[in-house]
């Protein structure tokens, strides 16, 4: 197959990095799932081989634009190509099939919600169909951040065109996601991944921990002035993410009162309106669009000098792919994550009640709450922010050994080493504040008791005449609650209760408190982080300064790898044979930490995090058998 001959066909001089391996691997196994980045050219990837291969190529897409677009696209090209989504008349897609059954179209896109009909999947079934692609391939897993169960049908489909390759695209998956897409996809174990393109230095990464929403106003228009200089000064743009309509509409307004255009985008808008928000913003039109998270999908825009968000998003997959967003020119950037204390407790409350307010299933309910710490563990962690980003990605081949732009490299580059053995302390002091209170008040009042701040609560209680009351009365009370959020993305404090969350101390915290597991966390920095305005310094080169210590993500050398991707075999051959997706089985977090620790006896095994007593006895021989077969 002339490769060449196809990429000048779309016009194109040459492949992006990556492109090239990804067709050969396609074309060769006959399976393949690709992961990179949103406008890394995935499309591509099943287009060139669509256009050379005989028959028809099925596409499965969710984004409907996006559809209608690359159908464009490929006309231009001489490539035909057509679409079937649920906005078409039945009379419509009926035409549309009948040109693809006479093989007059080289690709047909199909959104997944059209699967459910038995007519369409009798029309695919009867195509003579080299490729099947399935774009957004994540939304397939139920451990993702935007789990489709239209998605669940892919599995069958794949079964109704077995001479198909078959081809699962996505640009955010870490290995437990990607894991569920081969099990659920019915695909071989050992089919081909291929990651790349995740490195992006050239956005400066930062975390804000904000106590008021004057602090949050001061943040975001210094990030604005910062990425854009001015109002109106046509610099590029800026996309500020709201966790609700109401404080979408509110921003946009408070910041047109400072003379920037801008514009509000969410779900609750008639079609109408956030068409014309959509088309400004493309145009360049205005300088910020505050949104929820309905903007963005199919947006390829490559001057977004700044990405802000007012409150954290569900997941650091959700969080990357929103703030990939900026920056897509290579040119430098800004991504300003604000966090607050009410963020953990309130996302907490989200997720234990499902669309309709009953009450979630447990099961769900957990994995929501995981993929939320994973975004708070990065928030916090002490690490170069893009390393921890590309190992949870397992994109371990392109770390940068520290960026140098994030703040936590530039502050690292600043600060003394922390000592183990007195942070360790610190920590179990903040842990017996909270057990004092435990089952019965919030964080803030273990601060309060920590402190050894008046409060009635703990006068009433009788707190306030414990051992507890202000051990760790020479810190302030943000830093304190800054403290015990560590602890909570560290899975020792957890969050019980409806509207008003109480704090509970978990098992493993108390098994930290008596020092049965090791306190191994970065204390808080003694002063506040500084404002962004502040964080805007010349960019260290890279790999300058100290190492960080205590990585959000294991750093893994190469046998850890290979140990991890073992593991990750055992995980999917588990997750079949039970017939459960493969985050039942273990998180990649407690594989990496498996992966890491190389545990050699089950007393050593359940010092892992994740692995208790239950999945010991039933894990712990196999896990402990695939490290020695290593160790040999």
């Amino acid at each position: 197959m002339d490769l060449e001959a196809g990429l000048r066909r779309f016009g194109l001089a040459a492949f992006r990095p990556g492109q090239r391996e990804a067709i050969e691997t396609l074309l060769g196994a006959g399976r393949l799932l690709l992961v990179a980045p949103t406008g890394g050219g995935k499309s591509l990837t099943y287009q060139l081989p669509a256009a050379l291969l005989p028959g028809t190529t099925v596409v499965v897409s969710p984004l409907i634009a996006l559809m209608h677009d690359q159908v464009a696209a490929l006309e231009r090209c001489g490539v035909p190509a057509t679409y079937l989504a649920g906005t078409l008349p039945w009379e419509e897609v009926r035409q549309r099939l009948a040109a693809v059954a006479a093989g007059r179209c080289k690709l047909v896109y199909v959104a997944p919600e059209r699967l459910a009909s038995d007519r369409l999947r009798a029309a695919l079934a009867r195509l003579e169909c080299p490729l099947l692609a399935i774009d957004e391939a994540h939304c397939i897993s139920s451990w993702g951040h935007d789990f489709r169960p239209d998605y669940l049908q892919l599995g069958e489909l794949v079964q109704l065109l077995p001479r198909a390759r078959v081809l699962a695209c996505t640009a955010t998956a870490t290995p437990v996601v990607r894991d569920e897409i081969i099990e659920r996809l019915g695909l071989p174990a050992d089919a081909p991944q291929l990651i790349h393109g995740f490195a992006r230095p050239n956005l400066a990464l930062r975390v804000v921990e904000m106590m008021t929403g004057r602090e949050r106003e001061r943040h975001v228009d210094a990030a604005l002035a910062e990425a854009l200089g001015g109002p109106r000064r046509r610099r590029g743009t800026v996309i500020v993410y709201a966790p609700t309509r109401r404080t979408a509409e509110e921003e946009a307004q408070r910041l047109d009162t400072l003379r920037w255009e801008t514009a509000a985008y969410h779900a609750g808008m008639d079609g109408g309106r956030r068409e014309r928000v959509q088309r400004a913003f493309m145009a360049g039109e205005l300088d910020a669009v505050v949104a929820t998270n309905a903007f963005g999908m199919g947006i390829d825009r490559a001057d977004v000098r700044c990405v802000a968000h007012l409150a954290p998003p569900g997941s650091l997959e959700a969080y990357y792919q929103e703030a990939g967003r900026a920056g897509r020119d290579g040119e430098p950037a800004v991504c300003l994550l604000l966090i607050s204390p009410g963020d953990m407790a309130l996302r907490r409350h989200l997720i234990d009640r499902d669309g309709d307010g009953r009450p979630a299933a447990p099961e769900v309910a957990q994995h929501q709450w995981n993929l939320f710490l994973e975004l708070m563990r990065w928030a916090e962690g002490g690490a170069c922010r893009h390393d921890a980003i590309l190992r949870y990605f397992g994109d371990e081949e392109e770390t940068l050994a520290g960026c140098g732009r994030c703040d936590v490299c530039l502050r690292l580059a600043d600060e003394e080493e922390h000592d183990p053995e007195q942070a360790a302390l610190v920590v179990r002091k903040g842990l017996c504040g909270v057990a004092r209170i435990h089952g019965r008040f919030g964080l803030t009042a273990a601060v309060k008791l920590l402190r050894g701040a008046a409060d009635e609560r703990l006068r009433r209680a009788r707190l306030d005449r414990t051992p507890t009351f202000g051990t760790l009365g020479d810190r302030s009370e943000e830093w304190l609650m800054r403290l015990l959020r560590r602890c909570v993305t560290a899975g020792w404090v957890d969050f019980q209760g409806g509207d008003r969350p109480i704090a509970v101390v978990t098992a493993e915290g108390r098994e930290v408190i008596y020092a049965r597991r090791p306190a191994r966390l970065l204390l808080p920095p003694a002063a506040r982080t500084r404002p962004a305005r502040d964080a805007a310094r010349p960019a260290r080169p890279r790999g300058e300064g100290r190492a960080a210590a205590g990585p959000a993500v294991e750093e893994l050398d190469e046998a850890g790898r290979e140990l991890f991707e073992a593991l990750r075999a055992f995980r999917i051959e588990q997750a079949r044979r039970q017939q459960v997706p493969p985050y039942v089985i273990a998180s990649d977090r407690t594989l990496r930490h498996v992966a890491a620790l190389r545990p050699d006896s089950p007393e050593t095994l359940e010092l892992v995090h994740g692995i208790g007593p239950a999945k010991a006895e039933r894990y712990g021989a196999a896990l402990l058998e695939i490290v020695e077969r290593f160790r040999q």
